[in-house]
């Protein structure tokens, strides 16, 4: 049971019902996450409007991204996460497994960009301060820079997400099945 109460999308105004709405439907099935930010409606609209919009454009491959949440979620054991992003991760080609050993030195069926973004992630996480420019040597070798400024944001943005799903013990959707 979450630490706040849940709003349900009917108490919310129209511009924050229809990102609300837009979100759970579209983006994922969120709805538990969904309810605990409409008590904050300019975060509901502006956070999950700007998920809503960057699926929108596509221009990071969803690969790619998934690999970075998974690693991300996994790094900080948001188990909220990891179970909505590891079947993201196998409908993107990997085996269902894959989720659990992002982190091993070898991940089976991780090519080297995906190795890359997997570092990459890890480094952002644990130690951005302390990066050296040779990652993003490799990374613009693979990626332009709005795709390396997506990238970086969706890591830490996970990240966030992580620490606001585990703070307030956003339960996992009673629709969503995980094995």
């Amino acid at each position: 049971m979450p630490r706040v109460s849940e709003v349900n999308q009917d108490e919310l105004a129209d511009d924050a019902r229809d990102v609300f709405n837009r979100y759970v439907t579209e983006y994922g099935p969120f709805e538990n996450q969904a309810k605990i930010f409409a008590h904050r409606p300019p975060a509901l609209k502006h956070i999950m409007g700007l998920l809503l919009d960057l699926a929108d454009e596509k221009i990071l491959p969803k690969r790619y991204l998934e690999i970075a949440l998974v690693v991300v979620s996994k790094i900080n054991e948001c188990t909220y996460c990891v179970d909505h992003h590891a079947p993201r991760l196998t409908a993107q080609g990997f085996h269902p497994d894959t989720a659990d050993k992002v982190l091993d030195d070898d991940v089976p069926g991780f090519d080297e960009i995906d190795m890359l973004v997997r570092d990459y992630s890890v480094q952002v996480t644990e130690k951005a301060p302390y990066m050296r420019d040779a990652i993003f040597d490799s990374l613009k070798q693979h990626f332009d820079e709005a795709q390396i400024v997506e990238l970086t944001l969706r890591i830490t943005l996970c990240g966030f997400f992580n620490r606001f799903n585990d703070a307030l013990q956003i339960d996992m959707e009673s629709s969503f099945a995980t094995d």
